[in-house]
């Protein structure tokens, strides 16, 4: 079975329901939906059509009793039934960051162009009024920004919000 993962794309900033969508080929093919971070995972399935390319969308809800401790999780789409004789079971896996675990709340985001002059502190200021929490700023965007010290002109971020 080919599988191509269409939503979430890599390092997406989900929420605690993480919609997923994609192609897929199979015989009607169930695919499970696992995501996990290495101490804890969740577990559902959405269902790709019969005998062609099709299309799969769905969700998996990440219940507030899951133990994450990390904010990187990986999502993998795996078809259960591939894999006969030995062969690995088709699957692929994804990392998105989860915004319950930057800022507790977590209910989408804003994004942000970075003008030339500004700092992670002050752009947290302006959203927070509280400039200590770049790091939240910084841990949305930890695929493009592995330093609060370094950003640039013209960087759209990602900034937390919370209702």
């Amino acid at each position: 079975m080919n599988i191509e993962i269409l939503q979430p794309k890599p390092f997406d900033l989900v929420g605690s329901t993480i919609l997923i969508a994609g192609n897929a080929v199979g015989f009607e093919a169930t695919l499970s939906v696992t995501v996990s971070e290495g101490h804890d995972e969740v577990r559902g399935f959405v269902t790709a059509g019969s005998t062609a390319i099709r299309q799969f969308q769905g969700s998996i809800d990440i219940p507030a009793s899951a133990a994450f401790r990390l904010s990187r999780l990986f999502v993998t789409i795996a078809d259960d039934t591939g894999g006969g004789d030995g062969a690995p079971i088709p699957s692929v896996t994804i990392p998105v960051l989860y915004g319950p675990m930057i800022l507790p709340g977590f209910s989408g985001w804003w994004e942000h162009t970075v003008a030339r002059g500004e700092t992670l502190s002050a752009i947290a200021r302006r959203y927070f009024d509280d400039a200590s929490k770049f790091t939240v700023i910084q841990q949305a965007n930890q695929h493009i920004v592995p330093d609060a010290n370094v950003i640039f002109p013209g960087q759209v971020l990602r900034i937390p919000r919370a209702f």
